[in-house]
């Protein structure tokens, strides 16, 4: 085999394809970039059994074949070369000579025959907006749990019903939910997608324009394609039963604060610098402000106000995890954030707050994101 191509052209295909490889993978055989010459160019595809990644670039075959070289160093290797075409050939001896400019580097070929077929998806489902689609994720798939002891909380579960699609996540003590558009098959379906790779396509995909989304396969190796313009990313998807999260988003939402986002992130980032890890902060929202006050170890205490504008009903104390706001705030695209106290049927239990996004201090944000925080217990 032998090809010429372009540098950038090719360090950006091959970074591309290694995202979603594991940093340590149990077999040596699943960390390769399998590189395809042909007609139609490159292919350059890596696959893990449980995501893959493949596009196709320009190029200049001057002989077809395959081969199969170990990614993050192709990847590294691709990024730091200098500003000229890159050929690549196979040598007598089985090696791979990598060559560009007065740089020449040689790499083991690792064997093709024992790298897995990567899954084929044809046919679309449904197309979404990019833009809309990556900051959806963004705001939703960080609410996902990282604990692998529960595999159904470590995804981001994706619901078509008619021109809607949802993106739901959840880790027990929060819940993201966001909506876009959804162009495709009338049917409902749904899908869950491992939160880190949906957060892969996120940032790969954003500015695309448009992405098309499949749906492929049954039973335990059910997959979902994303693919944009020369990219394309499947996921296999988690199994199990997704926790019916819906429900707990309030229908009244009359008692509620509005603050500026930027200036309530400050305030909460410094007035939590005193608190112990996990220790909740400890929240006062009153008819005009919002106050902050932390106890940490060796006596430290923090306080702070923030101007807030209280709506239908009392003064409200309540614990919140510093952590988990910042994030839910960090979600919200807009100057203001509405921060809602929900009501409970069960008077033992703490109630939740919904925050959502403010465009102004008398109007609700344009946007469907809405995160449930479960408050903590405060000591007196």
């Amino acid at each position: 085999m032998k090809f010429q191509v372009n540098r950038d052209v090719f360090s950006e295909a091959v970074s591309f394809v290694v995202k979603l490889l594991p940093q340590r993978n149990p077999q040596p055989i699943l960390a390769g970039v399998l590189i395809e010459a042909g007609d139609q160019g490159l292919t350059l595809s890596a696959f893990d059994y449980e995501a893959s990644a493949r596009t196709t670039i320009e190029a200049t075959v001057d002989e077809p074949g395959t081969i199969l070289v170990h990614g993050r160093l192709l990847s590294d290797i691709a990024s730091r070369l200098p500003n000229a075409p890159i050929e690549i050939a196979v040598e007598e001896d089985g090696g791979i000579a990598v060559t560009c400019g007065s740089a020449r580097f040689t790499l083991a070929a690792m064997p093709v025959e024992e790298y897995p077929s990567i899954p084929e998806v044809t046919g679309v489902t449904g197309v979404v907006p990019a833009e809309d689609f990556g900051t959806a994720i963004a705001q939703v798939g960080f609410a996902a749990s990282r604990d692998d002891v529960t595999p159904v909380l470590t995804g981001v579960q994706l619901e078509v019903s008619g021109t809607n699609l949802s993106l739901v996540a959840t880790d027990r003590y929060r819940v993201s939910l966001r909506d876009v558009p959804w162009d495709g098959e009338g049917s409902e379906q749904t899908a869950l997608v491992p939160a880190r790779t949906l957060t892969e396509v996120g940032k790969t995909f954003g500015h695309a324009g448009t992405i098309e989304v499949a749906f492929s396969g049954a039973g335990d190796r059910e997959i979902i394609a994303f693919t944009a313009g020369n990219k394309t990313v499947t996921s296999l998807l988690i199994k199990g039963n997704f926790p019916p999260v819906r429900r707990l988003f309030p229908e009244q939402t009359d008692h509620y604060a509005v603050i500026n986002t930027a200036d309530l992130i400050e305030a909460v980032r410094r007035v939590a610098l005193v608190l112990d890890r996990s220790a909740p902060l400890r929240f006062t929202f009153s008819s005009s402000s919002v106050t902050m006050d932390a106890s940490g170890s060796e006596q430290a205490r923090a306080s702070e106000s923030v101007d807030a504008h209280l709506n239908g009903g009392e003064e409200v104390t309540l614990g919140l995890n510093p952590q988990y706001l910042l994030e839910a705030l960090g979600a919200v695209k807009s100057e203001f954030v509405r921060v809602t106290f929900t009501s409970s049927d069960n008077a033992n239990k703490l109630s939740p707050v919904l925050v959502t996004s403010q465009t102004s201090v008398d109007q609700a944000g344009l946007d469907s994101f809405k995160y449930l925080l479960q408050p903590n217990l405060l000591l007196r």
